[in-house]
């Protein structure tokens, strides 16, 4: 069977690769158990400090394989059900995980693939790359969690337009609607996202696990309770070598050297 999802750990980097180029990574249910298997590894591989996740050919990823839809269709309800279990586990793991995630993204992102980059805590797009949510114009409503993210990034209305019309859009209008960070040419893609993920893996990284805990739960959480925990989030990271460290480069005018510890 071959390796639909790549895995490796380089310089603290953790990479993801989406490896099923032929059908421009289009997800099927092997994909998706060995997505799910990776994000879970990440979560708990003490080795890495920066995640990336990428496509591998000429697309991010394509959304659902719909060839294999069109083949199963009495059955979809059941492979559905049992799909989304997987990936949405997959979704859970990548932002349960302490380390920064930064999304990759070129060619065609449609369908999962929006779903998949806006479950990612930071995204670089080429750009040349073109978005479609897809999911109505199959006849169908999002998972991947989608319809969580999307109204948090991009604001109530503009998500419902995103996922009821469905129309394709491009890495301009991602940028400008903050569904990416970052967009450069389709030949500073690669370069410009091992720029961003070795200075995340050179960060603190006890801080960056903080901050997005506490962004994620931000949204569920009074601000009373908020301020609770970011005055206690900050206590445990002054207790840490990174946060002496930090002090310690700043008056001396020096750039620190994080360890994670």
């Amino acid at each position: 069977m071959s390796d639909t999802i790549l895995y490796s750990v380089v310089d603290g980097v953790a990479t993801i690769t989406l490896n099923r180029p032929q059908v421009m990574n289009a997800l099927d249910a092997e994909m998706i158990r060995q997505l799910r298997e990776a994000a879970e590894r990440v979560e708990h591989d003490a080795a890495v400090r920066a995640v990336v996740i990428r496509g591998e050919g000429a697309a991010f990823l394509a959304g659902g394989d719909v060839a294999m839809f069109h083949a199963n269709l009495p059955d979809m309800p059941a492979l559905v059900r049992e799909g989304a279990t997987e990936l949405h586990r997959a979704i859970l793991a990548l932002r349960r995980t302490p380390r920064p995630v930064l999304a990759s993204v070129h060619g065609a992102v449609a369908g999962a693939g929006v779903s998949l980059m806006a479950a990612a805590d930071l995204a670089i797009a080429a750009e040349d790359t073109k978005f479609t949510m897809a999911y109505s114009r199959l006849g169908t409503s999002p998972d991947g969690g989608a319809t969580w993210a999307l109204p948090r990034l991009v604001g109530y209305r503009k998500a419902l337009e995103l996922m009821l019309l469905s129309e394709p859009f491009d890495a301009q209008t991602a940028l400008r609607l903050g569904l990416v960070n970052w967009v450069v040419s389709a030949g500073r893609l690669a370069a410009e996202t091992a720029s961003i993920a070795r200075r995340l893996a050179q960060g603190a990284t006890i801080a960056y696990s903080e901050i997005k805990r506490l962004a994620n739960q931000s949204y569920d959480q009074s601000l009373a309770a908020q301020l609770e925990a970011e005055r206690e989030a900050f206590a445990r990271c002054a207790a840490t070598r990174d946060f002496a460290e930090g002090v310690t480069a700043f008056v001396e005018k020096r750039k620190p050297l994080f360890k994670g510890e």
